[in-house]
């Protein structure tokens, strides 16, 4: 950790004694460098009909073979509404894919790790969320979250949707994609 905060430190002196305007973008790479791909998402992998290799409507045999990876399931196996989570995820809540009848419907979204389409994240304000998705974006008020919001966006083709929730304050606490009706389960599964 030392050595990683020393590299940090030389790379931003030495960005400030250049006087060229090109040197910022050399913090990328170590960024990159410090987080291990066994514990991180993939970035941009999330899209509106699905997320990375994976697509809503895949049924359970067809999603383990494009995911490759460690999926643990969550609730009783014969289930008809269930979630799996991946390996690098460290709580459900941080991210989790939904299946319903046996396919892939949803997934939900909980860390500052993953930026949805269209460039949405975790502690935007509703305000950012509606700049970015301008006419496809509509709002409705929180089920159980007094003065929280709903934005709902949906994708520029295709049946893909987008939910954004909001605390009072109108920061984005979690957002999911899916497909209809299942993105729109406040609930989850439950």
């Amino acid at each position: 950790m030392r050595r990683l905060a020393g590299a940090v430190c030389a790379l931003l002196l030495a960005a400030c004694g250049s006087g060229e305007q090109g040197s910022a973008p050399a913090l990328a790479p170590v960024a990159a460098a410090t987080s291990g791909a066994a514990d991180t998402a993939p970035a941009g992998m999330a899209r509106y009909d699905g997320y990375g290799d994976l697509r809503f409507g895949m049924d359970e045999k067809a999603f383990a073979d494009a995911w490759k990876g460690e999926l643990t399931r969550l609730g009783p196996p014969g289930q008809a509404c269930f979630y799996q989570t991946p390996k690098w995820a460290k709580t459900p809540s941080d991210f989790a894919f939904m299946f319903e009848g046996g396919r892939f419907v949803r997934y939900d979204v909980g860390t500052l790790k993953e930026t949805a389409p269209g460039g949405g994240k975790i502690g935007m304000h509703a305000e950012q969320i509606r700049t970015l998705y301008g006419a496809r974006a509509s709002e409705t008020p929180h089920k159980y979250l007094p003065g929280g919001r709903v934005l709902r966006v949906t994708a520029p083709q295709g049946m893909g949707v987008l939910v954004f929730e909001t605390d009072a304050q109108g920061r984005v606490t979690r957002w999911r994609a899916g497909v209809p009706p299942q993105v729109d389960y406040v609930e989850g599964c439950g």
